[in-house]
C-alpha cells in the first residue's frame, strides 16, 4: 500500500513544536543511465552517450516525490538546499522554506555534491537527505562520515548501499519520524560497484564506509547480497530455468532482466544471455541482447509479451533497482498478469517480500499485492510485493 505520511505522525509532533533543519542535495543526474541501458551515470563520457541516447532526469522528479510528502509540515521544516537543480528548484516547487549553498551551475559535478555536503555538515542540520545512487552516497561519506544522520532518496541505478529507504515516500516517513524522535540510528554500508566492468558483465563491489542512518527496517533498503552458488543453488535454477522453457510460447517476446537465475535460461538455450543487461527471446532464441527501454518498446509493439525477473538478494526489489530499462512504460504495455517472476529457495528465505520502485506511483500500486513466484520446477509460492 502507499505510504502516507500525514496518516502516521510521530507520537512527539504534536508536543515538540521546534522546527528542524534538513540538509538537502540533489544529484540531478543520477540514475539517467538506467532506462537506456549503461548501467550508471558515473563520468562525463558516460552521461553525454546517455542524453545521446535519450536518457531523461529522473532525480528532480524523485526529490519533489520526497518533498511533496512532507509539504503539510513545511512550517515546522527548514532546508538548507544546494542550488539550483541541487535542490534549491525542488524546494522553490514545493513551497518550502530555503536557505541556499553555493551558485548556480549548468552542470555539476561530484565536486559540486561534496562542496554542498561541507557547508551542510558546517551547518550542523538536524538530518542530511540526499538523492542519488551510490556514487552519490560515497561523496556524501567522503564528507560527512559518522558526524551527522544521513538518509539517501534512491535515484540510481546500482543501489548497493544500505543507506537509502525503498522509495521517496518512505523516506519522507523515516525523515519524519526521525526529527521527532522516534527512530534509532544505525551504521549504513556505503557500498558501490566499478561501472565499466559492470557493463563489462562483472560486479565488482566494494564496502567504502559507514554513514549513520535513521533506521526503519521495513523502509530501509538493506545492502545488496549475492546469491549463494552451491551446486544446490545451481540445480535449483536450472530446475527453474527448464520450466520456463517449457512454457514458452511461440512468437511471444520474452523480456529476460539480469541475474544468475534468468541468466540460466540463456544458458539452457544456448544462447548467451547477459548477467546484467536486460535481453530478449522469441521462439526461444536470443533476438537483442543488452537492451535500453526505447529497443524493448519496439520490439514488444503490436506482440504478445512476457517479463520475466528475479529479486535482489538481501533487498527484494523486482523493479527499480538494476532494471530500469523495463520501464514504467514497458510494464503498462506488457500487464502484471504477464510478469514471470523467478527465485531459488535460498534467495527467498533472507526476504519477508518483495518491492517496486520503478518512479511511477501508479504502476507500483498495480503491481503491489501477492504474485506468484517460481522457485522450483513446478513449484511456485505466493509472496506479497510492497
Amino acid at each position: 500500500m502507499r505510504i502516507e505520511v500525514e496518516k502516521k505522525l510521530p507520537p512527539n509532533f504534536e508536543n515538540d513544536v521546534s522546527q528542524k533543519t534538513v540538509g538537502f542535495i540533489v544529484n540531478p543526474i543520477a540514475g539517467m543511465g538506467g532506462a537506456v541501458g549503461l548501467k550508471g551515470t558515473d563520468g562525463k563520457a558516460i552521461l553525454e552517450r546517455a542524453i545521446t541516447l535519450g536518457a531523461k532526469p529522473i532525480a528532480p522528479a524523485r526529490a519533489k516525490s520526497f518533498l511533496s510528502e512532507l509539504k503539510p509540515f513545511k512550517g515546522r521544516i527548514r532546508l538548507i538546499v544546494g542550488s539550483g537543480g541541487m535542490g534549491e528548484d525542488e524546494a522553490r516547487d514545493c513551497g518550502f522554506a530555503f536557505t541556499v549553498l553555493g551558485k548556480r551551475k549548468k552542470e555539476t559535478t561530484a565536486d559540486d555534491t561534496m562542496e554542498a555536503a561541507r557547508r551542510i555538515k558546517e551547518a550542523g542540520v538536524d538530518l542530511f537527505v540526499f538523492c542519488g545512487g551510490d556514487g552519490t552516497a560515497r561523496d556524501v561519506l567522503n564528507v560527512v562520515d559518522t558526524n551527522l544522520p544521513v538518509l539517501g532518496v534512491p535515484t540510481g541505478v546500482k543501489m548497493h548501499s544500505a543507506v537509502f529507504a525503498v522509495g521517496p515516500m518512505a523516506a519522507a516517513r523515516i525523515a519524519m519520524e526521525f526529527l521527532w524522535e522516534e527512530l534509532p540510528l544505525r551504521e549504513a554500508e556505503v557500498m558501490d560497484v566499478d561501472e565499466e566492468a559492470f557493463r563489462k558483465g562483472r560486479v565488482s563491489a566494494r564496502l567504502y564506509g559507514y554513514v549513520l542512518t535513521p533506521y526503519e527496517p521495513s523502509l530501509i533498503q538493506g545492502v545488496k547480497m549475492a546469491s549463494p552458488m552451491t551446486e544446490s543453488e545451481m540445480r535449483n535454477q536450472a530446475a527453474i530455468a527448464i520450466y520456463i522453457i517449457e512454457n514458452m510460447k511461440p512468437e511471444v517476446v520474452y523480456i529476460i532482466g539480469p541475474g544468475t537465475t534468468t541468466r540460466t535460461i540463456g544458458d539452457l538455450l544456448d544462447e548467451k544471455k547477459t548477467l546484467l543487461g536486460v535481453d530478449l527471446f522469441c521462439n526461444k532464441k536470443l533476438i537483442a541482447n543488452d537492451v535500453n527501454e526505447k529497443q524493448i518498446l519496439e520490439k514488444v509493439k503490436g506482440k504478445t509479451a512476457q517479463i520475466i525477473v528475479t529479486p535482489i538478494g538481501g533487498q527484494g526489489f523486482i523493479f527499480g533497482r538494476g532494471n530500469q530499462q523495463i520501464s514504467p512504460e514497458v510494464i503498462r504495455i506488457v500487464g502484471r498478469d504477464n510478469i514471470v517472476v523467478i527465485a531459488a529457495e535460498g534467495k527467498l528465505r533472507s526476504l519477508k517480500s518483495l518491492r517496486v520502485d520503478t518512479g511511477d506511483p501508479s504502476i507500483d500500486d498495480a503491481l503491489r499485492g501477492y504474485i506468484k513466484v517460481i522457485t522450483d520446477y513446478k513449484t511456485e509460492r505466493r509472496m506479497r510485493v510492497e
